[in-house]
Protein backbone atom coordinates (compact mmCIF):
# COMPACT_ATOMS: atom_id res chain seq x y z
CA UNK A 1 0.00 0.00 0.00
CA UNK A 2 2.90 2.36 0.72
CA UNK A 3 4.16 1.83 -2.83
CA UNK A 4 0.73 2.58 -4.29
CA UNK A 5 0.41 5.79 -2.26
CA UNK A 6 3.92 6.85 -3.30
CA UNK A 7 3.14 6.14 -6.96
CA UNK A 8 -0.13 8.10 -6.70
CA UNK A 9 1.73 11.20 -5.56
CA UNK A 10 4.78 10.82 -7.82
CA UNK A 11 2.75 10.42 -11.01
CA UNK A 12 -0.02 12.91 -10.23
CA UNK A 13 -2.90 10.62 -9.31
CA UNK A 14 -3.80 11.84 -5.82
CA UNK A 15 -2.43 14.43 -3.39
CA UNK A 16 -3.15 15.30 0.22
CA UNK A 17 -5.47 18.32 0.28
CA UNK A 18 -3.70 21.59 1.21
CA UNK A 19 -0.44 19.67 1.44
CA UNK A 20 1.81 22.75 1.47
CA UNK A 21 0.11 23.75 4.75
CA UNK A 22 0.52 20.33 6.31
CA UNK A 23 -2.61 18.80 4.80
CA UNK A 24 -6.17 18.43 6.04
CA UNK A 25 -7.14 15.02 7.38
CA UNK A 26 -9.91 13.28 5.44
CA UNK A 27 -9.67 15.41 2.28
CA UNK A 28 -7.88 14.52 -0.97
CA UNK A 29 -7.15 16.18 -4.30
CA UNK A 30 -6.91 14.38 -7.63
CA UNK A 31 -4.01 15.32 -9.91
CA UNK A 32 -3.91 15.38 -13.74
CA UNK A 33 -3.85 11.59 -14.12
CA UNK A 34 -6.07 10.93 -11.12
CA UNK A 35 -8.84 13.14 -12.39
CA UNK A 36 -8.80 11.21 -15.69
CA UNK A 37 -8.90 7.86 -13.86
CA UNK A 38 -11.79 8.92 -11.63
CA UNK A 39 -13.65 10.49 -14.55
CA UNK A 40 -13.32 7.19 -16.43
CA UNK A 41 -14.69 5.25 -13.44
CA UNK A 42 -17.58 7.67 -13.23
CA UNK A 43 -18.24 7.45 -16.98
CA UNK A 44 -18.06 3.64 -16.99
CA UNK A 45 -20.65 3.55 -14.20
CA UNK A 46 -22.95 5.98 -16.00
CA UNK A 47 -22.60 4.18 -19.33
CA UNK A 48 -23.27 0.76 -17.82
CA UNK A 49 -26.08 1.83 -15.50
CA UNK A 50 -27.91 4.49 -17.51
CA UNK A 51 -26.91 4.51 -21.17
CA UNK A 52 -26.81 0.73 -21.63
CA UNK A 53 -28.20 -1.64 -19.06
CA UNK A 54 -28.84 -5.06 -20.53
CA UNK A 55 -25.97 -7.20 -19.24
CA UNK A 56 -28.08 -9.55 -17.10
CA UNK A 57 -31.40 -11.29 -17.59
CA UNK A 58 -34.33 -9.17 -16.42
CA UNK A 59 -36.53 -10.84 -13.76
CA UNK A 60 -39.28 -13.09 -15.07
CA UNK A 61 -42.54 -11.23 -15.68
CA UNK A 62 -40.86 -7.80 -15.74
CA UNK A 63 -41.01 -5.56 -18.83
CA UNK A 64 -38.33 -6.38 -21.39
CA UNK A 65 -37.10 -2.79 -21.22
CA UNK A 66 -37.07 -0.24 -18.41
CA UNK A 67 -36.04 3.38 -18.08
CA UNK A 68 -32.98 4.70 -16.26
CA UNK A 69 -32.83 8.49 -15.94
CA UNK A 70 -30.47 10.88 -14.20
CA UNK A 71 -30.77 13.90 -11.93
CA UNK A 72 -28.33 16.28 -10.30
CA UNK A 73 -29.61 17.61 -6.98
CA UNK A 74 -28.22 20.26 -4.65
CA UNK A 75 -25.72 19.53 -1.90
CA UNK A 76 -27.71 21.58 0.64
CA UNK A 77 -31.37 20.61 1.01
CA UNK A 78 -34.25 21.66 3.24
CA UNK A 79 -33.36 20.67 6.85
CA UNK A 80 -36.66 18.79 7.15
CA UNK A 81 -35.35 16.28 4.60
CA UNK A 82 -32.76 15.06 7.11
CA UNK A 83 -35.18 15.04 10.03
CA UNK A 84 -37.72 12.95 8.17
CA UNK A 85 -35.08 10.59 6.71
CA UNK A 86 -33.72 9.86 10.19
CA UNK A 87 -30.25 11.35 9.63
CA UNK A 88 -30.81 14.20 12.08
CA UNK A 89 -31.40 11.77 14.97
CA UNK A 90 -29.75 8.54 13.92
CA UNK A 91 -26.78 9.27 11.62
CA UNK A 92 -24.23 8.77 14.37
CA UNK A 93 -21.11 6.80 15.24
CA UNK A 94 -19.97 5.97 18.74
CA UNK A 95 -16.91 7.99 19.78
CA UNK A 96 -14.43 7.66 22.64
CA UNK A 97 -11.63 9.98 23.78
CA UNK A 98 -8.41 9.06 25.55
CA UNK A 99 -7.74 11.34 28.53
CA UNK A 100 -4.03 10.53 28.45
CA UNK A 101 -3.11 10.81 24.77
CA UNK A 102 -5.82 13.41 23.98
CA UNK A 103 -6.74 11.38 20.88
CA UNK A 104 -10.20 10.56 19.64
CA UNK A 105 -11.34 7.22 18.22
CA UNK A 106 -14.37 5.75 16.52
CA UNK A 107 -15.45 2.97 18.86
CA UNK A 108 -15.78 0.22 16.26
CA UNK A 109 -12.29 0.95 14.93
CA UNK A 110 -10.61 0.25 18.27
CA UNK A 111 -9.77 -3.41 18.75
CA UNK A 112 -7.43 -5.32 21.01
CA UNK A 113 -6.42 -8.44 22.90
CA UNK A 114 -6.74 -9.65 26.44
CA UNK A 115 -3.31 -10.47 27.84
CA UNK A 116 -2.47 -12.26 31.09
CA UNK A 117 0.82 -12.18 32.96
CA UNK A 118 2.04 -14.88 35.36
CA UNK A 119 3.93 -12.20 37.27
CA UNK A 120 2.54 -9.04 38.87
CA UNK A 121 4.33 -5.73 38.68
CA UNK A 122 5.09 -6.13 42.41
CA UNK A 123 6.58 -9.61 42.90
CA UNK A 124 5.36 -13.09 41.94
CA UNK A 125 1.69 -14.06 42.08
CA UNK A 126 0.82 -15.92 45.30
CA UNK A 127 -0.12 -19.55 44.80
CA UNK A 128 -3.77 -19.94 43.83
CA UNK A 129 -4.19 -16.27 42.87
CA UNK A 130 -5.52 -15.40 39.42
CA UNK A 131 -3.04 -13.87 36.97
CA UNK A 132 -3.41 -10.18 36.20
CA UNK A 133 -5.22 -9.45 32.97
CA UNK A 134 -5.36 -6.31 30.78
CA UNK A 135 -7.00 -5.47 27.46
CA UNK A 136 -4.42 -3.75 25.23
CA UNK A 137 -5.87 -1.94 22.23
CA UNK A 138 -4.72 -0.60 18.90
CA UNK A 139 -6.54 0.50 15.80
CA UNK A 140 -7.93 -2.23 13.54
CA UNK A 141 -4.63 -3.25 11.91
CA UNK A 142 -3.63 -5.04 15.13
CA UNK A 143 -2.64 -8.36 13.57
CA UNK A 144 0.22 -6.63 11.77
CA UNK A 145 1.47 -5.21 15.06
CA UNK A 146 2.02 -8.20 17.34
CA UNK A 147 5.48 -6.90 18.20
CA UNK A 148 4.01 -3.58 19.37
CA UNK A 149 1.36 -5.35 21.45
CA UNK A 150 3.97 -7.57 23.10
CA UNK A 151 6.26 -4.62 23.79
CA UNK A 152 3.41 -2.67 25.38
CA UNK A 153 2.36 -5.68 27.48
CA UNK A 154 5.92 -6.27 28.74
CA UNK A 155 6.18 -2.61 29.69
CA UNK A 156 2.87 -2.65 31.53
CA UNK A 157 3.59 -5.82 33.51
CA UNK A 158 7.12 -4.69 34.35
CA UNK A 159 8.78 -7.52 32.44
CA UNK A 160 11.79 -7.58 30.15
CA UNK A 161 11.90 -8.98 26.64
CA UNK A 162 13.57 -12.16 27.94
CA UNK A 163 10.44 -12.74 30.05
CA UNK A 164 8.08 -12.71 27.04
CA UNK A 165 7.16 -16.32 27.79
CA UNK A 166 5.40 -15.11 30.91
CA UNK A 167 2.79 -13.39 28.76
CA UNK A 168 -0.33 -15.20 27.58
CA UNK A 169 -2.43 -13.83 24.71
CA UNK A 170 -5.87 -14.82 25.92
CA UNK A 171 -8.06 -13.81 22.97
CA UNK A 172 -7.96 -13.24 19.26
CA UNK A 173 -8.74 -9.87 17.65
CA UNK A 174 -12.05 -8.56 18.95
CA UNK A 175 -13.91 -5.33 19.61
CA UNK A 176 -13.52 -3.34 22.79
CA UNK A 177 -14.98 -5.01 25.89
CA UNK A 178 -18.21 -3.67 27.46
CA UNK A 179 -18.06 -0.19 28.97
CA UNK A 180 -17.99 -1.54 32.53
CA UNK A 181 -14.65 -3.21 31.72
CA UNK A 182 -12.99 -0.03 30.41
CA UNK A 183 -11.12 0.04 33.75
CA UNK A 184 -9.04 -2.87 32.42
CA UNK A 185 -8.31 -1.26 29.04
CA UNK A 186 -5.11 0.39 27.86
CA UNK A 187 -6.13 2.65 24.97
CA UNK A 188 -4.09 3.09 21.79
CA UNK A 189 -1.09 5.38 22.47
CA UNK A 190 -1.73 5.30 26.24
CA UNK A 191 0.46 3.79 28.98
CA UNK A 192 -2.02 3.42 31.82
CA UNK A 193 -5.45 1.81 32.15
CA UNK A 194 -8.90 3.38 32.32
CA UNK A 195 -8.18 6.45 30.17
CA UNK A 196 -11.09 6.03 27.72
CA UNK A 197 -14.23 8.10 28.14
CA UNK A 198 -17.71 6.56 28.02
CA UNK A 199 -18.77 6.10 24.36
CA UNK A 200 -21.09 8.81 23.10
CA UNK A 201 -22.99 9.53 19.89
CA UNK A 202 -21.36 11.78 17.30
CA UNK A 203 -23.56 13.00 14.43
CA UNK A 204 -21.65 12.76 11.16
CA UNK A 205 -23.44 15.52 9.25
CA UNK A 206 -21.59 18.75 8.49
CA UNK A 207 -23.58 21.69 9.79
CA UNK A 208 -23.66 25.02 7.98
CA UNK A 209 -25.66 28.26 8.05
CA UNK A 210 -27.98 29.78 5.45
CA UNK A 211 -28.36 33.54 5.22
CA UNK A 212 -26.85 36.37 7.24
CA UNK A 213 -28.41 36.05 10.71
CA UNK A 214 -26.81 32.76 11.70
CA UNK A 215 -29.49 31.70 14.18
CA UNK A 216 -30.44 28.08 14.89
CA UNK A 217 -33.39 28.53 12.54
CA UNK A 218 -30.87 29.14 9.74
CA UNK A 219 -29.02 25.85 10.30
CA UNK A 220 -28.63 23.51 7.35
CA UNK A 221 -26.46 20.50 6.50
CA UNK A 222 -24.21 19.33 3.73
CA UNK A 223 -25.77 16.13 2.43
CA UNK A 224 -24.32 12.91 3.88
CA UNK A 225 -25.67 10.93 0.90
CA UNK A 226 -27.07 11.63 -2.56
CA UNK A 227 -30.08 9.31 -2.16
CA UNK A 228 -32.53 11.75 -0.57
CA UNK A 229 -32.28 14.14 -3.52
CA UNK A 230 -33.71 11.38 -5.71
CA UNK A 231 -36.50 10.46 -3.31
CA UNK A 232 -37.76 14.02 -2.93
CA UNK A 233 -37.76 14.36 -6.75
CA UNK A 234 -39.65 11.12 -7.35
CA UNK A 235 -42.92 12.93 -8.11
CA UNK A 236 -41.16 15.55 -10.27
CA UNK A 237 -39.53 12.85 -12.39
CA UNK A 238 -42.80 10.91 -12.77
CA UNK A 239 -44.75 14.04 -13.72
CA UNK A 240 -42.17 15.43 -16.15
CA UNK A 241 -40.91 12.24 -17.85
CA UNK A 242 -42.56 9.36 -19.63
CA UNK A 243 -41.24 6.82 -17.14
CA UNK A 244 -43.24 3.81 -16.04
CA UNK A 245 -42.50 1.51 -13.13
CA UNK A 246 -40.11 -0.20 -12.97
CA UNK A 247 -37.59 2.59 -13.54
CA UNK A 248 -34.48 4.00 -11.92
CA UNK A 249 -33.23 7.47 -11.00
CA UNK A 250 -29.44 7.83 -10.91
CA UNK A 251 -27.12 10.46 -9.55
CA UNK A 252 -23.38 11.01 -9.19
CA UNK A 253 -22.33 13.68 -6.71
CA UNK A 254 -20.42 14.81 -3.66
CA UNK A 255 -21.39 13.82 -0.14
CA UNK A 256 -19.91 14.84 3.19
CA UNK A 257 -19.50 12.98 6.49
CA UNK A 258 -17.61 14.33 9.46
CA UNK A 259 -15.76 11.06 10.06
CA UNK A 260 -14.24 10.71 13.53
CA UNK A 261 -11.10 8.96 12.26
CA UNK A 262 -10.68 9.25 8.47
CA UNK A 263 -7.92 6.89 7.34
CA UNK A 264 -6.56 4.40 4.82
CA UNK A 265 -5.79 6.88 2.04
CA UNK A 266 -9.00 7.77 0.16
CA UNK A 267 -10.98 4.82 1.55
CA UNK A 268 -12.52 6.76 4.46
CA UNK A 269 -12.75 10.49 3.74
CA UNK A 270 -14.84 13.40 4.90
CA UNK A 271 -15.62 14.55 1.36
CA UNK A 272 -16.32 11.87 -1.23
CA UNK A 273 -18.29 11.12 -4.34
CA UNK A 274 -21.16 8.67 -4.61
CA UNK A 275 -22.71 6.88 -7.60
CA UNK A 276 -26.24 5.86 -6.62
CA UNK A 277 -29.42 4.51 -8.19
CA UNK A 278 -32.89 4.45 -6.65
CA UNK A 279 -34.81 1.80 -8.56
CA UNK A 280 -38.59 1.96 -8.10
CA UNK A 281 -40.61 -1.22 -8.63
CA UNK A 282 -43.85 -2.95 -7.71
CA UNK A 283 -43.73 -4.43 -4.18
CA UNK A 284 -44.47 -7.93 -5.52
CA UNK A 285 -41.41 -7.78 -7.81
CA UNK A 286 -39.01 -6.15 -5.37
CA UNK A 287 -37.17 -9.27 -4.16
CA UNK A 288 -36.47 -10.35 -7.75
CA UNK A 289 -35.16 -6.87 -8.60
CA UNK A 290 -33.03 -6.89 -5.44
CA UNK A 291 -31.34 -10.08 -6.65
CA UNK A 292 -30.93 -8.60 -10.14
CA UNK A 293 -29.19 -5.45 -8.93
CA UNK A 294 -27.07 -7.28 -6.35
CA UNK A 295 -25.68 -9.66 -8.98
CA UNK A 296 -25.33 -7.01 -11.62
CA UNK A 297 -23.32 -4.67 -9.43
CA UNK A 298 -20.91 -7.45 -8.43
CA UNK A 299 -20.43 -8.25 -12.12
CA UNK A 300 -19.58 -4.61 -12.92
CA UNK A 301 -16.43 -4.75 -10.82
CA UNK A 302 -15.25 -8.07 -12.23
CA UNK A 303 -15.95 -6.90 -15.80
CA UNK A 304 -13.63 -3.94 -15.20
CA UNK A 305 -10.75 -6.00 -13.88
CA UNK A 306 -11.28 -6.76 -10.18
CA UNK A 307 -10.32 -10.36 -9.51
CA UNK A 308 -13.17 -12.45 -8.09
CA UNK A 309 -10.60 -13.90 -5.67
CA UNK A 310 -10.44 -10.48 -3.96
CA UNK A 311 -14.13 -9.61 -4.18
CA UNK A 312 -17.05 -10.89 -2.12
CA UNK A 313 -20.79 -10.29 -2.10
CA UNK A 314 -21.76 -10.32 1.57
CA UNK A 315 -25.37 -10.44 2.71
CA UNK A 316 -26.01 -8.52 5.94
CA UNK A 317 -27.09 -10.47 8.96
CA UNK A 318 -30.46 -9.65 10.54
CA UNK A 319 -28.66 -7.71 13.32
CA UNK A 320 -26.81 -5.54 10.78
CA UNK A 321 -29.85 -4.47 8.77
CA UNK A 322 -30.99 -0.87 9.00
CA UNK A 323 -34.45 -0.47 10.49
CA UNK A 324 -35.93 0.19 7.04
CA UNK A 325 -34.06 -2.56 5.17
CA UNK A 326 -35.65 -5.79 3.93
CA UNK A 327 -32.23 -7.00 2.80
CA UNK A 328 -28.79 -5.57 2.07
CA UNK A 329 -25.71 -6.99 0.36
CA UNK A 330 -22.28 -5.35 0.27
CA UNK A 331 -19.75 -5.72 -2.51
CA UNK A 332 -16.44 -5.84 -0.62
CA UNK A 333 -12.81 -5.82 -1.77
CA UNK A 334 -9.64 -7.14 -0.12
CA UNK A 335 -7.77 -3.83 0.05
CA UNK A 336 -4.03 -4.24 0.73
CA UNK A 337 -4.19 -2.05 3.85
CA UNK A 338 -6.53 -4.55 5.53
CA UNK A 339 -5.47 -7.67 7.43
CA UNK A 340 -5.51 -10.92 5.47
CA UNK A 341 -9.04 -12.27 5.19
CA UNK A 342 -10.74 -8.90 5.77
CA UNK A 343 -12.63 -6.84 3.19
CA UNK A 344 -13.66 -3.21 2.81
CA UNK A 345 -17.01 -2.08 1.45
CA UNK A 346 -17.14 -0.79 -2.11
CA UNK A 347 -20.89 -0.67 -2.53
CA UNK A 348 -24.11 -1.53 -0.76
CA UNK A 349 -27.21 -2.83 -2.52
CA UNK A 350 -30.21 -2.28 -0.23
CA UNK A 351 -33.85 -3.30 -0.45
CA UNK A 352 -35.38 -0.23 1.22
CA UNK A 353 -39.04 -1.19 0.86
CA UNK A 354 -41.37 1.85 0.79
CA UNK A 355 -39.60 3.51 3.75
CA UNK A 356 -38.32 6.59 1.94
CA UNK A 357 -41.42 7.58 -0.02
CA UNK A 358 -43.58 6.98 3.07
CA UNK A 359 -41.24 9.07 5.23
CA UNK A 360 -41.22 12.03 2.87
CA UNK A 361 -44.99 11.84 2.59
CA UNK A 362 -46.07 11.11 6.20
CA UNK A 363 -43.12 11.87 8.51
CA UNK A 364 -40.20 10.20 10.27
CA UNK A 365 -40.79 6.47 10.72
CA UNK A 366 -39.65 4.11 13.42
CA UNK A 367 -39.89 0.36 13.71
CA UNK A 368 -42.39 -1.12 16.17
CA UNK A 369 -42.31 -4.90 16.01
CA UNK A 370 -42.35 -5.71 12.32
CA UNK A 371 -44.12 -2.51 11.33
CA UNK A 372 -42.90 0.97 10.44
CA UNK A 373 -45.03 3.67 12.07
CA UNK A 374 -44.80 7.46 12.19
CA UNK A 375 -42.73 8.36 15.24
CA UNK A 376 -44.57 10.54 17.76
CA UNK A 377 -43.08 13.30 19.87
CA UNK A 378 -43.76 14.02 23.55
CA UNK A 379 -47.03 15.73 22.58
CA UNK A 380 -48.27 12.63 20.77
CA UNK A 381 -48.04 14.31 17.38
CA UNK A 382 -45.60 13.29 14.62
CA UNK A 383 -42.08 14.13 15.76
CA UNK A 384 -41.03 15.32 12.29
CA UNK A 385 -43.75 15.90 9.70
CA UNK A 386 -43.31 14.83 6.10
CA UNK A 387 -44.22 16.95 3.10
CA UNK A 388 -47.85 15.85 3.10
CA UNK A 389 -47.57 15.18 -0.66
CA UNK A 390 -49.01 12.01 -2.14
CA UNK A 391 -45.97 10.09 -3.41
CA UNK A 392 -47.87 6.99 -4.49
CA UNK A 393 -47.75 5.74 -8.08
CA UNK A 394 -50.81 5.15 -10.27
CA UNK A 395 -50.52 2.45 -12.92
CA UNK A 396 -52.85 3.52 -15.72
CA UNK A 397 -52.79 0.03 -17.24
CA UNK A 398 -53.74 -2.02 -14.18
CA UNK A 399 -55.64 0.92 -12.55
CA UNK A 400 -53.70 0.20 -9.34
CA UNK A 401 -52.28 2.80 -6.95
CA UNK A 402 -49.43 1.85 -4.61
CA UNK A 403 -46.24 3.05 -2.95
CA UNK A 404 -43.32 1.62 -4.95
CA UNK A 405 -40.56 -0.33 -3.26
CA UNK A 406 -36.99 0.82 -3.79
CA UNK A 407 -33.78 -1.07 -4.54
CA UNK A 408 -30.70 1.07 -3.97
CA UNK A 409 -27.28 0.23 -5.43
CA UNK A 410 -25.01 2.83 -3.76
CA UNK A 411 -21.34 2.85 -4.81
CA UNK A 412 -18.44 5.01 -3.71
CA UNK A 413 -16.67 6.56 -6.68
CA UNK A 414 -13.49 7.24 -4.68
CA UNK A 415 -13.46 3.75 -3.17
CA UNK A 416 -14.02 2.15 -6.58
CA UNK A 417 -11.19 4.24 -8.03
CA UNK A 418 -8.92 3.17 -5.18
CA UNK A 419 -9.87 -0.50 -5.61
CA UNK A 420 -9.17 -0.42 -9.36
CA UNK A 421 -5.83 1.27 -8.63
CA UNK A 422 -4.86 -1.31 -5.98
CA UNK A 423 -5.91 -4.22 -8.19
CA UNK A 424 -3.97 -2.83 -11.17
CA UNK A 425 -0.64 -2.38 -9.35
CA UNK A 426 1.93 -4.99 -10.39
CA UNK A 427 5.69 -5.37 -10.28
CA UNK A 428 7.61 -7.59 -12.70
CA UNK A 429 10.81 -7.79 -14.73
CA UNK A 430 10.90 -7.16 -18.45
CA UNK A 431 13.77 -6.88 -20.96
CA UNK A 432 14.88 -3.43 -22.05
CA UNK A 433 15.93 -2.51 -25.59
CA UNK A 434 19.28 -4.26 -24.98
CA UNK A 435 17.61 -7.44 -23.75
CA UNK A 436 18.62 -6.89 -20.12
CA UNK A 437 15.99 -7.63 -17.46
CA UNK A 438 14.77 -4.51 -15.65
CA UNK A 439 12.32 -3.94 -12.79
CA UNK A 440 8.97 -2.68 -14.03
CA UNK A 441 6.02 -1.14 -12.21
CA UNK A 442 2.85 -1.46 -14.25
CA UNK A 443 -0.78 -0.50 -13.65
CA UNK A 444 -2.84 -3.14 -15.44
CA UNK A 445 -5.92 -0.95 -15.59
CA UNK A 446 -8.83 -1.96 -17.80
CA UNK A 447 -8.48 0.10 -21.03
CA UNK A 448 -11.82 1.83 -20.33
CA UNK A 449 -10.40 3.14 -17.05
CA UNK A 450 -6.82 4.00 -18.04
CA UNK A 451 -6.11 7.75 -17.70
CA UNK A 452 -4.14 7.75 -20.96
CA UNK A 453 -5.34 5.36 -23.65
CA UNK A 454 -2.43 5.52 -26.06
CA UNK A 455 1.07 7.05 -26.25
CA UNK A 456 2.83 7.98 -29.48
CA UNK A 457 6.64 7.92 -29.70
CA UNK A 458 9.03 8.86 -32.51
CA UNK A 459 11.88 6.32 -32.35
CA UNK A 460 14.45 9.08 -32.85
CA UNK A 461 14.24 12.87 -32.96
CA UNK A 462 15.09 13.27 -36.65
CA UNK A 463 14.30 12.06 -40.18
CA UNK A 464 10.76 13.42 -39.97
CA UNK A 465 9.71 11.00 -37.23
CA UNK A 466 8.75 13.64 -34.62
CA UNK A 467 6.56 15.43 -37.13
CA UNK A 468 4.83 12.20 -38.19
CA UNK A 469 4.31 11.15 -34.57
CA UNK A 470 2.84 14.57 -33.73
CA UNK A 471 0.45 14.23 -36.66
CA UNK A 472 -0.79 10.84 -35.39
CA UNK A 473 -1.09 12.30 -31.87
CA UNK A 474 -3.36 15.08 -33.18
CA UNK A 475 -5.54 12.49 -34.97
CA UNK A 476 -6.17 10.76 -31.64
CA UNK A 477 -7.02 14.03 -29.95
CA UNK A 478 -9.48 14.88 -32.71
CA UNK A 479 -11.09 11.47 -32.19
CA UNK A 480 -11.60 12.22 -28.49
CA UNK A 481 -9.12 9.57 -27.30
CA UNK A 482 -6.83 10.64 -24.46
CA UNK A 483 -3.29 10.40 -25.84
CA UNK A 484 0.25 11.32 -24.83
CA UNK A 485 3.25 12.32 -26.97
CA UNK A 486 6.79 11.64 -25.72
CA UNK A 487 10.13 11.92 -27.54
CA UNK A 488 12.49 12.14 -24.55
CA UNK A 489 14.87 9.31 -23.48
CA UNK A 490 15.39 5.81 -24.84
CA UNK A 491 12.32 4.01 -26.18
CA UNK A 492 12.46 1.43 -23.36
CA UNK A 493 12.36 4.12 -20.72
CA UNK A 494 9.39 5.75 -22.43
CA UNK A 495 7.57 2.42 -22.41
CA UNK A 496 8.23 2.12 -18.65
CA UNK A 497 6.84 5.59 -17.99
CA UNK A 498 3.62 4.68 -19.76
CA UNK A 499 3.39 1.26 -18.08
CA UNK A 500 3.61 2.95 -14.69
CA UNK A 501 0.50 5.04 -15.32
CA UNK A 502 -1.47 2.21 -16.96
CA UNK A 503 -1.39 3.27 -20.63
CA UNK A 504 -2.55 0.12 -22.46
CA UNK A 505 -1.07 0.83 -25.90
CA UNK A 506 2.04 2.56 -27.24
CA UNK A 507 2.61 3.46 -30.89
CA UNK A 508 6.14 3.85 -32.26
CA UNK A 509 6.98 5.80 -35.39
CA UNK A 510 10.17 4.34 -36.92
CA UNK A 511 11.98 4.02 -40.22
CA UNK A 512 9.34 1.75 -41.72
CA UNK A 513 6.73 4.40 -40.95
CA UNK A 514 8.52 6.85 -43.20
CA UNK A 515 8.85 4.33 -46.05
CA UNK A 516 5.77 2.10 -45.74
CA UNK A 517 3.39 4.33 -43.70
CA UNK A 518 2.99 1.69 -40.95
CA UNK A 519 3.56 1.90 -37.20
CA UNK A 520 4.27 -0.51 -34.34
CA UNK A 521 1.56 -0.95 -31.66
CA UNK A 522 2.76 -2.41 -28.33
CA UNK A 523 0.42 -4.06 -25.80
CA UNK A 524 1.17 -3.09 -22.17
CA UNK A 525 0.28 -6.46 -20.62
CA UNK A 526 1.44 -9.00 -23.19
CA UNK A 527 4.27 -6.84 -24.66
CA UNK A 528 3.13 -8.14 -28.06
CA UNK A 529 3.87 -5.80 -30.98
CA UNK A 530 1.97 -5.63 -34.26
CA UNK A 531 2.27 -3.39 -37.30
CA UNK A 532 -0.65 -1.56 -38.87
CA UNK A 533 -1.06 1.08 -41.56
CA UNK A 534 -1.16 4.58 -40.09
CA UNK A 535 -4.63 5.19 -41.53
CA UNK A 536 -6.04 2.29 -39.43
CA UNK A 537 -4.49 2.97 -36.01
CA UNK A 538 -7.07 5.40 -34.62
CA UNK A 539 -10.02 3.12 -35.38
CA UNK A 540 -8.08 0.09 -34.13
CA UNK A 541 -7.26 1.67 -30.76
CA UNK A 542 -10.77 3.13 -30.42
CA UNK A 543 -12.28 -0.37 -30.58
CA UNK A 544 -9.91 -1.60 -27.87
CA UNK A 545 -10.39 1.18 -25.31
CA UNK A 546 -14.13 1.94 -25.47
Amino acid sequence: MDKIVALAKRRGLMFQSSEIYGGLNGFWDYGPLGVELKRNVRQAWWDDMITRHDELSIPAGAPSTFDMVGVETSIIMHPQVWKVSGHFDLFCDKMVDCKESRKRYRLDHVKGRWIESVKRVQGEIPEGAAPERVFITTMAEIDERNDDIEKKALQYFGLRSKDAGKLKFVSEIESLPPVEQFVDVIAPDARSKATLTTPRDFNLMFKTTLGALGTEDDAAFLRPETAQGMFVNFKNVCDSSRVKIPFGIAQIGKSFRNEITPRNFTFRSREFEQMEVEFFCHPQDSLAWYTYWRDRRYKWYTDLGISSDKLILREHTHEELAHYSVGTADVEYAFPFLPAGEYGELEGVAHRGDFDLRSHSQGKLRKEGNELVVEAGADGKPKYLGSGKDLSYFDDQSRERYLPHVIEPAAGCDRATLAFLCEAYHEDKQPDEKGEMQERVVLKLHPRLAPVKVAIFPLIKKDGMPEKAAEIYREFKRAGITAAYDQQAAIGRRYRRMDEIGTPYCITVDGDTMSADTVTIRNRDTLEQIRLPVKEVVDHIAKLVR
